[in-house]
């Protein structure tokens, strides 16, 4: 079996398993969730960087510099929003 579709397989799963995941978590966990999945990110990111910066070619490049930009965003918003949330519970 091609090493692609093996790849293919474990991304359709790895949707469908983190749909029905993140579809049981109640709505009062997903912020302290995301607070801790910035580490994931994280790590996610460092891998971008070096799939983006080996350039073997033009699509690992491309393909890596659009994982560095998601991975960013990723991590950027769930401090933003973590930061938020922690506000809210501050003492005025």
């Amino acid at each position: 079996m091609p090493v692609y579709l093996i790849g293919l397989y474990v991304f359709v799963l790895s949707i469908f398993v983190g749909y029905e995941i993140i579809s049981k978590v109640p709505p009062l966990l997903h912020t302290p969730l995301m607070s801790g999945t910035n580490a994931i990110s994280g790590i996610s990111l460092v891998g971008a960087v070096i799939a983006a910066g080996h350039g073997e070619d033009r699509l690992t490049t491309a393909l890596g510099f659009a994982a560095i930009i998601c991975g960013t965003i990723n991590v950027i918003g769930g401090y933003l929003v973590t930061n938020r949330m922690l506000q809210m519970f501050r003492k005025k």
